[in-house]
């Protein structure tokens, strides 16, 4: 594909089924220049493939699809398209329609707008997770912009998030609305004699109340009822104000109840609503090991199942530890919960299900059958469905080469979205005693004329495998003697290969993370740079998701070591196969090394310490552990977890400590709201090879995040890859080496 492409590549959410099976909603988004935003709607279909897909909603971007218990309404979130004058998206509202056809209706006016939401099992009731502006901020004060607020007094390292800026200003609330008939007659607000004073809680003349269950101390999200519509259980976290730890916790709040003038338990405080209970712990706290959230209650109401992370005493030791299963009873949950955020009931004690050892899992958590749970593992480049059940026995259930991105099962139908090499979004129906077959690709109709490149799986590397000796040469740096890995372990990826013959010049790239894995998955990145000529490889080094816990931990204190002579090794293994002593279809004169985050990170690495590579980008690089302490929206705990805290070996693994060793022409890319790896990484990066006269540019976009390559404005997207390949073509492509 090429860069103007990009407005091609739809992905899907998570499927949502009706209960009988029959029918599923999903919904699609993808690229829009014309807009410069995402758009996209829902579609609705019958899983036996009888008819078509049509489109079930008209919006600009509908997303977040579920249906409710009764299978008649669909509730989503709609946002609107771009503000024409300022180009910054509205904040997406709770909206609903019936699932036969209609019109839709939005019935929240949140001005932070809708996060998650979950439907009550006796579809009545609507609790949604919104963002609660704190008085003097975002607009609540007519005239008062960001920069004549106030002043923020942060008190706790954990204040800021990397795409929503400042946190503790507007954390997360739960409400409650009761569910308006989607076919009934229309509400508009009244004028005149018959106007009325509003509520606060009340919204927009004809939306109905939301009622708060949660207060503003602790973030609250990813709601679920309980089986009898009245509890919810939600995420949230023990630490109140700025957080000084991961520690997540599970808490539930009663939303109703028949004794209104009831006074709540002693010590509760006063509740968010009258209506609504003291907010009570279930799982996690802040003397716990493992953080919990995602919370999911199976379909016949007996089992609470949680996503769990052991942290450690600390509450920070994140490395390679891997979120498991857990279950607990639901109602054991609802009657032990305690007031106090320390730690649970003794007798609420959730059971592992999962060897987090082994494999990864990822939330969010969906029921199963009638008392299991479906998640998501990580494995050897694949994302698989996996069935729970409360005594464990996970059990592989969708196994395919590319990720499993969401599931819903109802009426023994499971539907699965995921993404594959063809493919960047698609829906496929199981059933039982069948195999996963396709039912919805909104990508088929480019994909005949625009077929995708398959990458060629391998292993490189390994002890038994002889590497290239590069002792003798004086422009190699070597691995530092102490931490080089003698039985190193064969390094799994790909390598993608251009039409035609070769020799083709060669583009490593490096993933981020750097607990993160390449995929069997679509990858835009991929796609651009074989279609434009050159061949890619890469790989998932040690310290990558996906192979264990042990794996992913291995460069833990010695980033830079046991990772790049994994990420060198493959590369060796792919230029001796497809080099000139192999197929002839790799060119090894002309190499380029790429990478984001940590891929930037380990791209400034090896440029430091291997001069063999032609040219480089790093972009959005994490280039300076020791400043990134108080920088980085992760640097209170990312570098001192991976790089431990003695200073002068936290700069002996800092790249920018080595740039006075770079000799490769170097495209630094960055963004200028980016707060994981904070712009300054990149500046004090370029300005010091420039000293050096080193061949380099700066390319800055404003506005964009750490995630603009993934979910930056479209025009940005494409500007950035028109770059990538101006600089790849001036020093691969029209390189002419002298024999």
């Amino acid at each position: 594909m090429r860069p103007d492409q990009l407005d091609l590549l739809t992905s899907v959410d998570a499927p949502t089924l009706t209960p009988d099976g029959d029918r599923l909603v999903v919904g699609t988004s993808r690229p829009d220049f014309r807009t410069d935003g995402y758009t996209g709607q829902l579609w609705v279909m019958p899983t036996d493939g009888s008819a078509p897909p049509r489109r079930l909603t008209q919006g600009y971007r509908d997303s977040g699809a579920q249906l409710s218990p009764d299978g008649t309404t669909v509730a989503f979130l709609r946002s609107p398209a771009p503000d024409s004058d300022s180009g910054a998206p509205s904040a997406p509202q709770l909206a609903l329609i019936p699932l036969d056809g209609g019109e839709s209706r939005i019935v929240t006016d949140r001005r932070l707008g809708v996060t998650g939401f979950a439907w009550s099992p006796d579809s009545r009731w609507i609790t949604f997770s919104s963002p609660e502006a704190e008085p003097g901020r975002y607009g609540t004060v007519a005239g008062v912009g960001p920069g004549q607020e106030d002043p923020r007094l942060v008190t706790g390292p954990d204040h800021r998030l990397n795409g929503e800026g400042y946190t503790a200003d507007k954390r997360p609330r739960l409400f409650e609305i009761e569910v308006p008939d989607p076919k009934g007659e229309p509400v508009f607000p009244a004028r005149g004699r018959m106007a009325e004073p509003q509520d606060s809680h009340a919204g927009a003349p004809g939306l109905p109340a939301a009622r708060p269950l949660t207060g503003g101390e602790r973030a609250a999200s990813d709601p679920v009822y309980a089986a009898d519509s009245r509890h919810v259980f939600f995420a949230t976290t023990p630490e109140s104000g700025f957080g000084q730890s991961l520690r997540t916790a599970v808490a539930v709040v009663e939303a109703r109840s028949d004794a209104h003038d009831q006074p709540g338990p002693s010590g509760s405080g006063p509740a968010a609503d009258p209506d609504a209970g003291p907010v009570r712990l279930v799982a996690g706290g802040t003397e716990a090991r493992v953080g919990y959230g995602s919370p999911c209650v199976s379909r016949n109401g007996e089992w609470l199942y949680l996503m769990g992370q052991d942290l450690g005493e600390s509450g920070l030791g994140f490395v390679a530890s891997n979120g498991a299963v857990y279950a607990l009873p639901a109602a054991s949950a609802v009657r032990e919960a305690t007031i106090g955020w320390d730690r649970p009931a003794t007798g609420l004690q959730p059971r592992l299900l999962t060897d987090p050892a082994a494999m990864g899992f990822n939330g969010p958590l969906r029921p199963s059958r009638q008392d299991q749970v479906l998640a998501l593992g990580v494995s050897r480049g694949r994302t698989v469905l996996v069935r729970v059940s409360h005594q464990g026995q996970p059990e592989v259930i969708v196994d395919q080469q590319g990720e499993v991105t969401g599931a819903c099962e109802t009426g023994g139908t499971l539907a699965v979205s995921s993404t594959s090499a063809a493919s960047p979004g698609a829906v496929g129906i199981l059933r039982r005693g069948s195999d996963l077959l396709e039912l919805f690709d909104p990508n088929a109709a480019w994909r005949a004329d625009l077929p995708p490149v398959a990458g060629l799986e391998r292993e490189y590397g390994g002890p038994s495998r002889d590497r290239p000796d590069r002792s003798s040469e004086p422009e190699q740096e070597q691995v530092r003697n102490g931490d080089q890995d003698h039985e190193q372990p064969p390094v799994h990826g790909w390598v993608f290969l251009p039409e035609g013959p070769g020799p083709h010049p060669v583009i490593l790239t490096i993933h981020g993370g750097p607990y993160a894995q390449y995929t069997w998955s679509w990858f835009d990145e991929t796609q651009v740079l074989v279609a434009a000529g050159y061949a890619v490889v890469m790989c998932n080094p040690r310290g990558s998701d996906g192979y264990g816990a042990d794996h992913g931990a291995s460069i833990q204190g010695r980033m830079g070591t046991v990772d790049y002579q994994d990420i060198l090794a493959f590369l060796d293994g792919a230029l001796e196969e497809f080099g000139p002593a192999g197929s002839g279809q790799l060119d090894a004169r002309r190499i380029g090394v790429q990478g984001g985050s940590y891929g930037g990170y380990m791209t400034a690495w090896i440029t430091a310490h291997d001069h063999r590579f032609t040219a480089a980008i790093v972009e959005r690089g994490y280039l300076d552990p020791v400043s990134a302490l108080g920088s980085s929206d992760i640097g209170w705990f990312f570098s001192e977890q991976y790089m431990g805290s003695d200073p002068e070996r936290l700069r002996q693994q800092s790249p920018l400590h080595h740039v006075d060793r770079v000799r490769t022409p170097t495209l630094v890319i960055h963004s200028e709201e980016d707060l994981r790896c904070p712009i300054e990484h990149a500046q004090r990066y370029y300005q010091a090879l420039w000293a050096r006269g080193v061949e380099a540019e700066l390319l800055i976009f404003p506005g964009e995040d750490h995630e603009l390559s993934r979910s930056g404005t479209p025009w940005h997207r494409r500007v950035r890859f028109d770059h990538i390949l101006r600089w790849w073509d001036r020093h691969l492509a029209r390189q002419v080496t002298d024999e």
